[in-house]
């Protein structure tokens, strides 16, 4: 199986559909409710939801995912019956194998039923007519890479006696996004330094997203946060909430960091924490909506997101 433990939880949506052919007089029997065996549509589309619930079941490397609603239709058309499966779910992967497998149901059962009266009957073209949800969904596109730094604040690694993990971890992290890294240094747990360096990245170098590593939690030394807080104009305590929930579902410590995030002008401003691993599931938890904070500082608003893929 794939591992979605990375991923964050989004509404998930899919629309399937597929075909039952026969003869005209016998799939009107289905809607004339007079099949020897029962009622056609309400048989199909308890099988169709109760397939839905058990795709993981049949299919191997389908993940087992709790769904929200799944609607089962039996539509009467020309010279056939189409069967649409909706399926939604707040989770972390998405559910169009769920409800291609409502439709397979469906029409099996219904092809059951049917079978004895017409040796011409047949079924097929079952295919997603529409998915929703996940990263796809919530991508900003830039005409140029976004200007960003990392800063690594640590007193051992700025005396080099430890060598950097967690800038690295950042780096590597973002190599695939629409942004691009001119700065990459490592800053001593000294309040004023801090503060100095990200005004400076900020209002001289014209830095428009900088994260901070280390320096979050609550040891003597530790003023990231602090120095973070006397420099920007207004804080966006969300993203910082993101970190911590995600953080929280995977080791209680996360709790305990004090990270903070907020803006100076048109520069976004984000403390990830320390730990090499806390840092790359910190932006595991903000990627891909960070960047939307971007498109509203200008003034744009919650446009429709156009897909990126760099």
């Amino acid at each position: 199986m794939i591992d979605v433990s990375p991923k964050f939880n989004s509404l998930r949506y899919a629309l399937a559909e597929g075909f039952l052919y026969g003869k005209k007089e016998t799939l009107q029997r289905v809607f004339d409710k007079t099949v020897p065996k029962g009622d056609v549509t309400e048989v199909a589309r308890a099988a169709g939801i109760n397939a839905a619930k058990r795709c993981a079941d049949w299919i191997t490397f389908c993940h087992p995912i709790p769904l929200d609603w799944v609607e089962v239709k039996l539509e009467q058309e020309k010279e056939e019956i189409k069967v649409t499966a909706e399926v939604r779910s707040v989770w972390k992967t998405g559910v169009e194998m769920e409800a291609i497998t409502a439709v397979s149901a469906a029409l099996l059962n219904a092809y059951d039923m049917l079978k004895p009266l017409d040796d011409s009957l047949s079924f097929g073209h079952i295919r997603v007519v529409k998915k929703k949800g996940g990263k796809s969904d919530f991508f900003d596109s830039f005409e140029k890479d976004i200007k960003a730094a990392v800063l690594v604040i640590s007193d051992s690694t700025h005396a080099g006696k430890r060598k950097d993990k967690s800038g690295k971890i950042i780096k590597e992290f973002l190599a695939d996004k629409p942004v691009q890294i001119d700065f990459y240094e490592v800053l001593p747990d000294e309040r004023e330094i801090i503060s100095e360096r990200l005004c400076k990245l900020a209002d001289t170098e014209k830095v428009k997203l900088i994260f901070t590593t280390g320096g979050t939690g609550l040891g003597p030394r530790d003023v990231t946060p602090e120095a973070t807080l006397a420099v920007i104009d207004r804080s966006v305590p969300g993203i910082v909430e993101a970190i911590r929930r995600y953080g929280r579902d995977r080791t209680p410590f996360a709790m305990l960091s004090r990270g903070e995030a907020g803006v100076r002008g048109d520069c976004a401003i984000i403390n990830l924490p320390g730990s090499s691993k806390g840092a790359l599931e910190s932006l595991q938890s903000l990627f891909p909506g960070l960047l939307h904070i971007f498109p509203m500082m200008q003034g744009k608003g919650h446009g429709k997101l156009k897909k990126g893929t760099k």
